[in-house]
């Protein structure tokens, strides 16, 4: 006896047995019941996720011998010969090939006749946007008024190329991809069926590479039997695929961790050894970020379908967040431009490198503390400049020559001695000018507010939504720049609060005084006297945002 493929074998028979349309499969099944049937059916969708199996199944629940149902009862002459694909009154016709519109004149030269032998005669049109507009006007008008024992199904892979006077006179069903968990577990309830030795691994790899469709899986599934000599395996299946051995994936993420490029490269080095698809490399790297970053940032997710979970969880604990976001721009903008390296290696370890080379700045380190100084010292010239370009609108509040105006070590940090001043709530906004942080982490330390504190321990307070900020690397940084500041060493909590709202953060107390800076300014604007005379005698208005307190920056 002739093998069968699985994909023929295990075609679902009734509507029970079909995954994963269970839309498709309710509005289908309400309407067959109550005896409410359309005319002509359009199924649209990717390939491999059941279009003709639901037109032949429909076709069995019309012309069932037992009656129209939802439940064709899978016995009688007219199921078998559907099943077989030997029932006279149901047409299946190729649109790819047939896209003439002789060949469809010809086709509805027989639509006027009865059936043959079942209750409807039912004509299905596969890949029917292939069909040419002249093919589509000789439809249409036996698509609006068909005789009343005519079913049509169409189905299609591009429902955009057809024409909208087609679709109006159609029900439309749009069948949805496949989920990795769908796929997966038809082919273990198939495998059971079938009696064959698996390997879970090997399961969730061939559904993930299945991409949305089951026949897909189902024909992958066939090979891979073939490939491991009747049982489905993992290193079987992974030389078939061309799939990136996990263990690469870890290397490389470890790597990123440790900050060891070499070790990352001679990931690289094994996987291009072993033959395989550096495209794919960075293709499933790029995958593996974005579940760590899913971790990260939605506590509530969890994938059970990926064998590595644990190692997820694990990497997304040690790894900044805005680390892992960069990571995975790097890889997909690299993963983009591999045509245009001179090979396919080179372009991969480029990539690899470049995630060592950008990295968030850190206060430890000689680079760093220059980049910062440079900072410094770029900002202190760019307020001069613009306070001496600067001009004073008339009536706003003055800005204080700069001869006159405190250094900034003497304004924020320092005591009328000289010396640090003391860390407590009220010198905290202080104290934070005063530290040496670079900009993102003193952008996340102003949200905090400082709570109990002694000489051994700081209390820090946060919005709970904002404990994710919080890494391991801005905690080393704030501890190391407040240990510089004020020589004392001291463990740093975070204390997560529920309502936020009456935390005096630093960020908080800096925006309500440029809220209050600015409406000063508008109400000075306003009430000046020269303004006002000005909107009285020429109906002049004052532009809204126009208005910017003396003190403030352009750049704010």
């Amino acid at each position: 006896m002739s093998y069968q493929v699985l994909a023929r074998k295990w075609r679902p028979r009734d509507f029970a047995g079909l995954v994963g349309q269970q839309h498709v499969v309710r509005a289908l099944t309400n309407g067959l019941n109550e005896g409410r049937l359309h005319h002509a059916f359009l199924f649209t969708g990717t390939r491999g996720v059941g279009k003709t199996t639901i037109a032949r199944i429909l076709a069995k629940s019309l012309n069932c011998k037992e009656g129209v149902s939802a439940t064709p009862c899978g016995e009688c002459e007219h199921c078998v010969a559907i099943d077989e694909g030997r029932f006279v009154d149901l047409l299946e016709i190729d649109a790819a090939s047939r896209t003439k519109v002789d060949d469809t004149r010809e086709i509805l030269d027989n639509v006027q006749y009865a059936p043959a032998r079942g209750r409807f005669k039912v004509y299905l049109i596969d890949e029917v946007h292939m069909l040419s507009t002249h093919s589509f006007n000789a439809l249409l008008k036996t698509l609006e008024e068909p005789p009343e024992h005519v079913k049509f199904v169409l189905a299609t892979t591009d429902p955009q190329k057809i024409p909208v006077t087609i679709l109006s006179r159609c029900m439309q069903f749009n069948l949805r991809r496949l989920s990795v968990e769908e796929i997966s577990g038809q082919i273990e309830f198939i495998l059971g069926q079938e009696r064959l030795e698996y390997e879970h691994a090997a399961l969730a790899l061939l559904a993930r590479a299945a991409d949305g469709s089951m026949r897909d899986g189902l024909s992958l599934l066939d090979q891979a039997l073939a490939a491991g000599s009747g049982k489905l395996e993992y290193a079987p299946v992974e030389d078939m695929l061309g799939t990136v051995e996990q263990r690469h994936l870890d290397a490389i993420i470890e790597a990123l961790i440790a900050k060891n490029a070499a070790a990352a490269l001679s990931a690289v080095t094994e996987v291009f050894g072993l033959a395989r698809d550096l495209s794919r490399l960075l293709a499933d790297l790029a995958e593996m970020l974005h579940r760590i970053a899913l971790i990260q940032q939605v506590p509530d997710y969890r994938d059970d379908s990926r064998t590595d979970w644990e190692n997820l969880i694990d990497y997304a604990g040690r790894m900044d967040p805005e680390d892992v976001q960069l990571y995975y721009q790097i890889v997909v903008t690299g993963r983009r431009d591999l045509g245009l390296a001179p090979s396919d290696r080179s372009g991969c370890e480029m990539t690899i490198l470049r995630m060592f080379a950008f990295q968030p700045a850190t206060v430890s380190g000689s680079s760093p503390e220059q980049h910062s100084d440079a900072a410094a010292t770029a900002e202190r010239s760019a307020a001069t400049a613009y306070s001496a370009s600067e001009t004073e609108p008339t009536g706003a509040v003055c800005e204080a020559p700069a001869a006159t105006r405190p250094s900034p070590t003497s304004a924020a940090g320092s005591s009328a001695s000289g010396a640090p001043e003391a860390l407590s709530r009220e010198s905290w906004p202080r104290v934070l000018r005063a530290l040496n942080l670079n900009g993102s982490v003193k952008a996340v330390a102003g949200m905090l507010a400082v709570g109990e504190i002694d000489d051994k321990r700081v209390e820090f307070r946060l919005g709970r939504d904002d404990l994710i900020l919080v890494s391991d690397r801005f905690k080393a940084s704030l501890a190391k720049a407040l240990q510089d500041y004020s020589g004392l060493e001291r463990k740093l909590d975070f204390k997560p609060i529920s309502d936020d709202a009456d935390l005096l953060t630093p960020a908080r107390m800096d925006n309500d005084e440029r809220v209050r800076a600015q409406a000063d300014a508008e109400t000075a604007v306003a009430e000046d006297p020269v303004v006002k005379r000005m909107q009285e005698k020429f109906d002049a208005e004052i532009v809204p945002g126009s208005v910017r307190p003396a003190n403030s920056r352009s750049d704010q």
